[in-house]
């Protein structure tokens, strides 16, 4: 039995070069990959045609080209630390982001997350899957829309059934490919003609640095699922947060920089047909393209790592191809404008949980987490992800009917209005790290007495 099922740590075992993830949670991870692997595949998962999207709506939020480019890089080095945090639960339990939440929220409460992750993770996938087929579509033309749904799914269900097999080929073939293309969009795009940002909505420059935060930390919940084959935390650690930081501000950048030198990219439906219309930037945005079913892996391969939470012994080749499937016809049959509304609101549980869980992991319980199927229930670092998470939603209520209007009426009722210069994901992290650093402690000193 492995030790995951016994309640300690997993330990690395001799592994091949062509060592794979194991198919069942019981199974000890192979510990194959080192630095480089690791900062190649989060830097290939940091490239993404979302990211130009989220540096033009940073850029609209700021309402400067330097604001902007400030506000990406303070918000993607604070994501990254959470972000490399959060690896190192892997690395040090060998278990996967869901079950090593067993750890800080017990057995039976870790269901909670888990459960929202699986929706979260399929909603995402399938976003993948739509940006896909849509820049295929610019490219090529309307037509080309359904088949790139059914080719971006099928090679993102093939790359979750051999994930440590996809790491490696990121790591040596389209690290390369996709640093060249960058480059190329970078010049071109710094080439045209700049104008100012139009400033007339603009709402400050901490909005600008928490949209830059939740755009990195929405990875929190994956991490694990890759680092719990890391050979060291450092390793996993560097990995993610530098990896996926740096490819962050560089994509979100391009994204402040097409807004000033590309008409109609503040627009962000309109942003990647202004990019395809670069010289060249058709075969640029195919390539990116391709390197964008990474993405839409990484969500599907966690779905998987998801479940196995909830049923230790599932082949996660069988959940893959399941997932893989599902996104597949949700994004052939389904509009997801206001969807992603959900997705985000989703996304606002992950913020403080993460928050709460690096504090614990590293200020409390002093990186022992029990991620067995015996781990107790604990009660501080669930009242500390609630304060996170009411934070978040005093500070951004969201756009969901019914939600939006259930936390402005809190709101209103105890008074409470959100200075302009605070961001939702900043508040909510300050919240969630000092309620689990205070209750965490009185907590530990409790249990001493």
């Amino acid at each position: 039995m492995s030790k995951l099922a016994q309640g300690g740590s997993a330990t690395s075992s001799p592994v091949t070069r062509a060592a794979e993830a194991p198919l069942v949670l019981t199974t000890e991870p192979p510990r194959p990959l080192g630095l480089w692997s690791q900062l190649a595949m989060w830097g290939n998962l940091g490239v993404s045609l979302f990211g130009p999207l989220t540096g033009a709506l940073v850029a609209m939020t700021v309402g400067s080209l330097w604001g902007a480019v400030g506000a990406i890089i303070v918000g993607c080095l604070i994501g990254g630390l959470l972000l490399a945090g959060s690896a190192c639960f892997g690395a040090v339990t060998g278990a996967p982001s869901m079950v090593s939440l067993r750890g800080l929220l017990g057995r039976r409460a870790s269901t909670v997350p888990t459960a929202l992750n699986i929706f979260q993770n399929i909603g995402w996938a399938t976003m993948e899957i739509i940006v896909i087929a849509t820049t295929a579509a610019y490219i090529l033309g309307p037509q080309w829309r359904l088949p790139f749904v059914i080719i971006g799914g099928v090679l993102a269900t093939l790359m979750a059934i051999r994930p440590l097999g996809t790491v490696r080929l990121l790591r040596k073939i389209m690290i390369w490919l996709v640093l060249a293309c960058s480059v190329y969009l970078f010049v071109q795009v710094l080439m045209q003609p700049a104008t100012p940002i139009d400033a007339s909505a603009a709402s400050g420059f901490w909005p600008g640095v928490d949209l830059a935060v939740a755009g990195v930390v929405s990875f929190a919940p994956l991490a694990a699922d890759y680092a719990r084959h890391s050979r060291t935390r450092l390793a996993a650690a560097g990995g993610a947060g530098i990896g996926y930081g740096l490819a962050a501000i560089g994509y979100y950048t391009l994204g402040v920089f097409a807004v000033v030198h590309l008409p109609g990219a503040a627009d962000g439906d309109r942003l990647i047909g202004a990019l395809v219309a670069l010289p060249a930037g058709g075969i640029a945005l195919a390539i990116l393209m391709i390197d964008e079913v990474d993405e839409a892996f990484a969500n599907i391969y966690s779905t998987t790592m998801s479940v196995q939470n909830l049923v230790g012994r599932a082949d996660r080749r069988v959940v893959a191809v399941g997932v893989g499937l599902l996104a597949m016809l949700l994004a052939a049959l389904l509009d997801f404008g206001q969807y992603q509304s959900f997705l985000y609101l989703i996304g606002s549980v992950f913020v403080p949980l993460f928050s709460v869980a690096a504090a614990d992991f590293f200020w409390i319980s002093r990186q022992r987490w029990d991620v067995s199927d015996r781990a107790p229930f604990r009660l501080a670092p669930v009242l500390a992800w609630a304060c996170g998470f009411v934070a978040y939603q005093l500070i951004y209520p969201g756009d969901v009917p019914g939600w939006s209007a259930l936390w402005t009426s809190v709101r209103d009722a105890i008074g409470f209005t959100a200075p302009s210069w605070l961001g939702s994901s900043v508040g909510a992290i300050v919240v969630s790290i000092g309620a689990m650093v205070i209750l965490g402690s009185l907590s530990r000193a409790l249990a001493r007495r």
